[in-house]
């Protein structure tokens, strides 16, 4: 699955093998992540409540990645359900849904308010160039893409470039085949 995940575009996927419930709340902690992907058969309910209340301050998403059957009301508790064999396109847009679904209001009413150049500094993000390809190209200083970078994050409230990278193509600012892989 971790391999499947990685070759999505906008994704970067950092696996970590823990032994312990313990040791993934510590681990959430310190790294901050996108999103945690657990197996429920592992999972305490005295150690999910944990870590639940811990990804929720920071609204990270929680996804149960299955193989075969499960337990219904376990995995209700969960954000997302991914089984062991989907296939990229089904993982691609289940991952999309998690992570745009999250602030769909929030989005909407922000959408307007980028500017263009925002809008094109959002443009040449998702398509991989750095601060200083982007200033190059459009004839500014790094410090002004930067601080447009910064103002894109808050105002639409997504500061990964895998969450930009998803919300500029569902907004139809960039073909996913526009992107490098």
């Amino acid at each position: 699955m971790a391999v499947t995940i990685k070759r999505l575009p906008g994704y970067r996927i950092m696996t970590i093998e823990l032994s312990t419930p313990e040791l993934l709340l510590n681990s959430i902690q310190s790294y901050e992540p996108d999103m945690v992907i657990i197996n429920p058969v592992y999972n305490t309910t005295k150690i999910f409540d944990k870590i639940k209340k811990e990804t929720s301050k920071k609204k990270i998403p929680i996804v149960a990645i299955i193989n075969g059957s499960y337990d219904k009301t376990l995995i209700l508790r969960y954000d997302a359900i991914i089984e062991l064999y989907e296939t990229a396109e089904q993982l691609q847009l289940k991952l999309n849904n998690l992570f745009f679904n999250q602030n769909t209001e929030e989005i909407e009413d922000e959408t307007e308010t980028l500017s263009i150049r925002e809008k094109e500094i959002l443009k040449l993000l998702v398509k991989g160039l750095t601060n200083r390809e982007i200033a190059s190209s459009l004839f500014l200083s790094t410090h002004t893409v930067i601080t447009h970078r910064r103002n894109i994050a808050r105002k639409l409230g997504i500061h990964s470039t895998a969450g930009l990278t998803i919300y500029a193509i569902l907004n139809k600012y960039v073909d996913i085949n526009d992107l490098n892989p």
